[in-house]
């Protein structure tokens, strides 16, 4: 069937399919090539817009999008104050704006359904020889790429003919310039020399041998006229030697999941990993969300990798990383750095999202609105968006060099130590860990985090209040950025999960808390009339005593190992996972993991270990969370 159906040139890309239904999919696609420029159509098992362009990036194919940013009509109050003519419709072929990129982070899956009307009328290309297939190739434009739902040439199978692609497109773009490519059609005459040469050649050969080739379901895309072969890796036999003798995989890297493998502070491989948080960054700047986890995971994988690497071998087999890491690897063997993070450090537009980002309370998306207005530097937002800022954010900039200064650990013990002596203090018997990076063995800190808890849940009930006042009357606490007293407003009952259905955001973390900035108020005043202590971020999270388990993995990090945690929880034991303790999902209810038949635990400490335990994985100190 597929065969009698007139489909355009396809690339299928891998991801998301199992390698045994891989091949099978393959034999289906009648027009199939294994060159990504040559493809009309993109195939893939997925299904949003970011993962299309990242996979298309993936391939080395540099596209812009091919619709029109939408135009925002004046108001009737703008018009009467602003006589200067409605700004121009952007041309198709002018790269995608700045802010198309900026709203690109805020973007769901149900909204990039919603967002595919690029304003090209896709239906006045149907007719003809399409078979009714809507705007499926351009006919006068090569250069036109679309990833579309691997579902689309399933049902087209399935109903007999091809469907139009409106329902099952995902992102539609032009390549650039550079990465056009227009090939001339096969000469018919030249593809039936080549076989007759194939089959001189092949003669000596089982006569079946050549019909089973020239019979295959994929042999059309197959054809050395037809598509691009990859280039060989030249290696000479030492190196091909070196490679059969790579350092075998250990079995706690064959999972995804960082969670259940253990990532030391220093790996052997630190130097590559810190110039892939590099790009990480870059992404994080850029609002690429899908590049973000993409990197994250593949430093997590290189973490728990316990040997050097010498090949690039070496990387491409592991979790999350394949032929691109390997590549990256391979660059950066050679010249010491990647070349994107080089460029990087020359971009002015870089430079200055870079600044914006370390500015407390400034997210990326917001850095990239503040590049948007035109501000170049930290005077301009003062200029030009002080009143417009939240309070976090102007105390963010006031402080903005002092609060770019790293903690030292003996720094961060004694905050910790005055936090803990106000607490015990106030009501005797509270205990407490100093998490974050501290607790995963970093010699330097951004700020301090630290989780109270006390056996009694009469102490823990806004508590957070008790604390920072004492420290505010002591001047240790300047000013107050957040004060969130959810947990106890709510009688510190584990909140029950809501379900998919529920609101972003809702439930997420509801501990008490308080989020600070400090400064030490004992200095010589003989020696300086101004306080010299820098000030200091401080995060202060009080825990009921039945989840501070749970509040203690969730604020010990890292990034990727949380992430992960909430992974496993979800797929494999059916829970929901934050700091605030461990819901099920299937019915909502909250899962004590920390008691036994004895009672809750006597420490902090253990309640972690049990929840590690009761989740069915090993017990990982913090020094081997270390996921970057």
């Amino acid at each position: 069937m597929s065969m009698s159906l007139k489909f355009p040139t396809i690339y299928l890309l891998p991801t998301h399919i199992e390698p045994d239904k891989l091949s099978g999919l393959e034999s289906q696609i009648p027009t199939l090539t294994h060159d990504i420029n040559e493809a009309s159509i993109v195939l893939g098992k997925i299904s949003n817009r970011e993962r299309a362009k990242f996979e298309l990036r993936r391939k080395k194919i540099v596209t812009e999008d091919i619709h029109p940013p939408p135009v925002s009509l004046p108001s009737q109050e703008t018009q009467r104050d602003d006589q200067s003519p409605p700004p121009k419709r952007r041309k198709l072929s002018n790269p995608a704006s700045a802010g198309s990129t900026r709203h690109a982070r805020s973007i769901t899956a149900s909204d990039e359904d919603e967002s595919l009307d690029d304003g090209v009328n896709t239906h006045s290309m149907a007719g003809g020889n399409d078979q009714g297939l809507s705007g499926i190739v351009e006919k006068d434009d090569r250069s036109i790429i679309k990833v579309v739902k691997l579902s689309w040439f399933v049902d087209s199978l399935a109903q007999g003919s091809l469907l139009p692609i409106d329902d099952y497109l995902i992102y539609q773009s032009r390549k650039t310039q550079q990465q056009a490519v227009t090939r001339a059609p096969p000469d018919p005459n030249e593809i039936l020399r080549r076989a007759r040469q194939e089959g001189d050649t092949d003669r000596t050969t089982s006569k079946g041998s050549l019909a089973h080739v020239y019979t295959s379901a994929s042999q059309h895309s197959r054809n050395p006229a037809h598509i691009k072969r990859p280039a060989l890796v030249h290696e000479s036999t030492s190196e091909h030697e070196r490679r059969a003798h790579l350092p075998p995989i250990p079995d706690y890297l064959h999972t995804t999941y960082s969670c259940q493998r253990p990532t030391p502070f220093n790996p052997p491989n630190d130097p590559f990993i810190q110039e892939l948080k590099e790009v990480r960054t870059l992404r994080t700047l850029e609002g690429d969300d899908v590049g973000i986890r993409a990197y994250s995971t593949s430093i997590a994988s290189i973490a728990a990798y316990p040997y050097l690497i010498s090949h690039p071998d070496e990387v491409a087999r592991l979790p999350g990383c394949g032929d691109k890491i390997a590549a990256l690897y391979q660059q950066w063997k050679v010249n010491g750095t990647l070349e994107e993070v080089e460029d990087a450090k020359t971009d002015p537009k870089m430079s200055v999202l870079q600044l914006f980002y370390d500015i407390w309370g400034v997210a990326a998306t917001t850095a990239r609105e503040f590049y948007r207005k035109g501000w170049r530097d930290l005077e301009d937002i003062i200029e030009y968006g002080w009143d417009d800022l939240s309070r976090v954010q102007q105390i963010g900039l006031k402080y903005y060099d002092e609060l770019q200064e790293k903690i030292a650990r003996s720094e961060v013990e004694e905050i910790g130590q005055i936090i803990f002596s106000h607490a015990n203090k106030i009501r005797k018997g509270f205990q407490m860990v100093i998490v974050g990076g501290y607790r995963r063995g970093k010699a330097e800190s951004g700020d301090v985090d630290v989780v109270l808890s006390h056996p009694d849940a009469a102490a823990t009930f806004d508590f957070v209040v008790d604390i920072v006042n004492s420290l505010e009357k002591e001047n240790y606490i300047t000013h107050t950025l957040i004060m969130s007293t959810k947990n106890s407003e709510r009688g510190q009952t584990p909140l029950a999960w809501k379900g998919q259905d529920r609101k972003a955001g809702s439930g997420f973390d509801t501990l008490d808390k308080a989020l600070v900035v400090w400064q030490n108020p004992r200095w010589d005043k003989a020696a300086s009339a101004k306080n010299p202590h820098p000030h200091r971020r401080v995060d202060i999270i009080i825990s009921p005593w039945k989840t501070a388990g749970c509040a203690v993995i969730g604020w010990t990090g890292g990034t990727t190992f949380q992430r992960d945690l909430r992974r496993y929880c979800k797929r494999v034991m059916s829970l929901k996972f934050d700091s605030s303790g461990v819901r099920s999902r299937k019915d909502g209810t909250w899962m004590d993991l920390e008691s036994d038949s004895s009672g809750p635990a006597p420490d902090m400490l253990t309640a972690e270990k049990r929840v590690f335990e009761r989740l069915g994985l090993e017990w990982r100190p913090p020094e081997e969370r270390c996921t970057g």
